[in-house]
């Protein structure tokens, strides 16, 4: 053998190189464009909880038109965080194993948001679950996109699931009434949570609660009305650990984490909505637990740091094999 092997298969590349610039052998055609993503799930655990975000998908969303600031303000945010309009938005949900119940919070958008999102089945059966197996889903709010996977055509998505809502989304959002009430524009985001919550409430699946209130053990509601009139958070704690999960708490991380202050044209009540996010920054600043985000980019957990002035940075959770 060669003193130096290496040689031999430098000779070999040569060879094979000089053939391929002669025109012998193979050529392949461009590989065509896929413009897929996987179907997404991120995973991670939380003291004795895993933890696991579902991705529903992205939909563009023209925020200069629906964020109560001015377009100027915010297309500096979005060429600063390098960020394209419009913007596409995650849609993201969470799957907590505790060990003994499979918890869902919010259930994507299914059909009701345009076709670029709904993938929340894909993402959910990817990341090794089925339907059937999900015991409980707590929504945070009832807009189409927490709540449109809930059913399909009448047809229960998840048999086995209990969901869970504040009773005074349910009561706002449920009501005939109120959808007559409400502007034309307005009154599809009244029949999204019907046609998506009635299957489960005609079979006596659909269970309302009040305030802050302990869902199975490790699991509890916070009440963080503003952004609809029952906006719920929901805490998860496990040996020590914390994370808790926002739903619409906020939507457009660019504007929003440095000025708290900025709402949204989806707010039923601006003013509490933004009292709350406000209150929501401070604690998870203060406090150093993990957060979670319906809107941030997927999978949307990560901490919060108080910056010098009324602003916050996001810093996203460090990637883990889970090894």
């Amino acid at each position: 053998m060669s003193r130096y092997p290496f040689s031999r298969l430098a000779a070999v590349a040569a060879l094979a190189a000089t053939a391929l610039t002669l025109g012998v052998g193979t050529s392949f055609a461009a590989a065509p464009f896929a413009k897929t993503q996987a179907p997404g799930f991120y995973r991670m655990m939380l003291g004795e909880f895993e933890i696991t975000a579902l991705s529903d998908g992205t939909v563009k969303l023209p925020v200069k038109d629906l964020l109560n600031t001015t377009p100027g303000k915010v297309d500096a945010a979005l060429k600063k965080a390098k960020i394209a309009y419009p913007v596409e938005t995650s849609v993201n949900a969470y799957l907590i194993n505790t060990g003994s119940k499979l918890v869902m919070i919010d259930a994507g958008a299914g059909a009701l948001f345009g076709p670029t999102v709904g993938g929340l089945a894909n993402s959910l059966k990817a990341a090794g679950y089925q339907p059937e197996q999900v015991d409980e889903i707590y929504i945070t709010h009832m807009h189409p996109d927490h709540v449109g996977g809930l059913a399909a055509n009448g047809v229960i998505n998840f048999p086995n699931a209990v969901v869970r809502a504040d009773k005074a989304d349910a009561d706002f959002w449920l009501s005939e009434a109120n959808m007559k009430a409400a502007p034309k524009d307005a009154q599809g985001f009244f029949q999204g949570a019907q046609v998506s919550l009635k299957p489960y409430a005609d079979a006596g699946k659909l269970k309302t609660f009040e305030g802050n209130v302990e869902l199975v053990p490790g699991v509890r509601s916070w009440t963080s009305h503003g952004h609809t009139a029952g906006h719920s958070l929901y805490v998860v704690e496990s040996k020590g650990e914390k994370l808790v999960l926002w739903g619409d708490l906020m939507h457009v991380a660019a504007v929003q984490f440095d000025d708290p202050a900025v709402t949204i044209k989806f707010d039923t009540d601006n003013k509490a909505a933004a009292k709350e996010r406000a209150k929501a920054y401070a604690d998870a600043a203060k406090r150093g637990y993990l957060v979670g985000s319906a809107h941030l980019s997927f999978p949307g957990l990560g901490y919060l740091r108080k910056n010098a002035g009324k602003g916050y940075t996001f810093i996203p959770v460090n990637y883990s094999s889970l090894r």
